[in-house]
């Protein structure tokens, strides 16, 4: 029926340290899911989860808890700082066609005009946007904007049902003259014509 990840889902029945490792030596992950007004602890399969949130920071899953269906964005994941595998997850609780604050990258496009570069001022940005209909990231098309050109917020193409969250004066990508490469037998004596 739904187009979302499935992930089953266990109640926690049981809290603190101990229980968290316990239920890591099992290879689930111990989460939450808050919204609506409840809060419910879980522990959700390590190796399912992992295959859902490794290229969606924003994943929108189906939790299957003890034969219910509840729909769930990812919030945030915390990581083992040197292995790297999952700690612990939060979801928000979200119903079909609810709107939800989540940051989406910036991804640029295109190239500038010749003799130029761009640089990203903001590489995410937050929006308010259906939680069954998130962009994985708004693309910035840059190409053939001359050096001095600044895309704002307000100039960025967002889908339907989509909000930033941003002012719209702050910029989101310059479009720079590229710096001159001093010649590399001397540097001295680039760094004297600059002046």
């Amino acid at each position: 029926m739904s187009d979302n990840p499935i992930l089953v889902a266990t109640t926690r029945t049981e809290f603190g340290k101990g229980a968290a490792r316990r239920a890591r030596r099992a290879q689930m992950v111990p989460g939450v899911v808050y919204g609506h007004g409840e809060t419910t602890h879980l522990d959700i399969p390590e190796h399912d989860l992992f295959l859902i949130v490794r290229g969606n920071k924003n994943a929108l899953v189906e939790l299957k808890i003890d034969g219910t269906s509840q729909l769930a964005l990812v919030k945030d994941i915390q990581r083992h700082p040197v292995k790297r595998n999952l700690l612990h997850v939060d979801f928000l609780a979200v119903k079909a066609g609810e709107k939800v604050d989540v940051e989406v990258a910036i991804v640029v496009v295109g190239e500038a005009a010749p003799g130029t570069t761009h640089n990203v001022e903001e590489h995410t940005v937050t929006v308010k946007a259906p939680a069954t209909d998130i962009p994985e990231a708004i693309e910035v098309d840059v190409t053939g904007l001359e050096a001095g050109t600044v895309v704002r917020v307000s100039d960025l193409v967002l889908p339907a049902n989509v909000e930033c969250e941003l002012d719209a004066e702050q910029d989101v990508v310059i479009i720079s003259e590229l710096a001159a490469e001093p010649e590399e037998e001397a540097p001295a004596e680039a760094e004297g014509d600059a002046e």
